[in-house]
């Protein structure tokens, strides 16, 4: 016969407390005194007691409205079409509660648009954040009023030490450079170089690619057989004539380039290129499973793409921020995703 669950007043009467006073450290709030604080702790142990969340949410009667603060996806980079398909999942798995979320879009070319878009946000007054960082400077001054105003905020592609949030979501970063490295060390003659290129405007402020960077180089400090020249540049504009004038001029000045990686979403960009120049011998390794990079992928251009399992993040991210509002639950500050090594073989199967 299955055993009947504790309540609240079964506990208050086994501890010889009021209901109130259970409430209260349960929920770690109010004045209670060490001594019936430890009593009612064991008493809970003892009975594996386990709260109601969903009638304690409901009896709330609060409506949570949450706002995203995320890149605007582009016909040049879809990859942030998929985040709001997560966010979307655990709103309607969350239907029953009061609950809502705003989706907030801005230029990932302009800090000035981010600026704006960023203000626009506490004219909704949110509940809570999921915020993309991806301009540093910008993001941490975001940061800073929204810590002021005490709203919550959970990062996902990526995070900012330093600043107040709640939690992150997403790769690490500098480690997945490192991986990257060594995928690209593995496939990568002794003696060739390597190319490693960022599309972005800014650089120095895109702190995750910077990050991812720093990684892969890190990787060649101490490790890898590779003994090559590790060339780094960066294209400001994501367009095929961009990366074609960029590309022409590193290869005349280190024809012995033997692999390319990216460090963004944009990897079809270099495939079609070499595709157009007949350079079939390249390794080239990218991010993201973009239409398009899948493309190149399976037609053996893109040697390896890594995945970073966008909707995963924003999933979890609207998760732990309805939990934290409505059941004061910490969440666990960094969750890692694992790192996807994505080839031609098993790619079907994360589509």
């Amino acid at each position: 016969m299955p055993q009947k669950k504790a309540r609240i007043k079964d506990i208050a009467l086994l501890a010889g407390v009021s209901i109130g006073t259970v409430d209260r450290v349960i929920h770690n709030r109010g004045e209670v005194a060490e001594k019936t604080r430890v009593k009612v702790r064991r008493i809970l142990k003892e009975t594996n007691y386990s709260p109601n969340v969903m009638a304690q949410v409901l009896k709330l009667k609060k409506r949570f409205n949450l706002v995203s603060l995320l890149p605007e996806p582009t016909i040049d980079n879809p990859f942030w079409q998929k985040h709001p398909l997560g966010m979307m999942r655990a709103v309607e798995e969350l239907d029953v509660f009061p609950i809502t979320i705003t989706q907030v879009t801005f230029d990932m070319q302009s800090e000035e648009d981010f600026q704006k878009k960023a203000e626009s946000v506490f004219k909704l007054k949110p509940h809570g954040v999921l915020l993309a960082p991806i301009f540093k400077s910008e993001s941490i001054a975001f940061c800073s009023k929204l810590s002021r105003e005490k709203i919550p905020f959970v990062f996902v592609d990526g995070f900012i030490e330093n600043t107040n949030f709640l939690a992150y979501i997403g790769e690490d970063i500098f480690q997945s450079g490192r991986v990257a490295g060594q995928l690209i060390d593995m496939v990568t003659p002794e003696k060739n170089d390597i190319l490693v290129v960022n599309i972005a405007k800014n650089l120095q402020n895109v702190h995750h690619l910077n990050n991812r960077t720093k990684g892969f180089f890190s990787y060649f400090e101490k490790s890898g057989r590779n003994k090559g020249k590790k060339i780094n540049i960066n294209i400001p504009y994501p367009s095929s004539d961009s990366v074609k004038v960029a590309i022409d001029k590193v290869f005349m000045g280190n024809p012995g380039i033997g692999s390319i990686f990216i460090t963004g979403s944009r990897s079809y960009l270099i495939a079609l290129y070499l595709e157009e120049k007949g350079l079939k011998s390249i390794n080239l390794i990218g991010y993201d499973l973009l239409d398009m990079n899948v493309k190149y992928l399976k037609s053996g251009i893109t040697r390896l793409l890594i995945g970073q399992r966008p909707e995963e993040q924003t999933y979890k991210a609207v998760k732990k921020l309805f939990e934290f509002l409505s059941l004061h639950k910490i969440p666990e500050k960094i969750e890692y995703l694992p790192v996807d090594v994505v080839t031609s073989e098993n790619v079907d199967f994360f589509l």
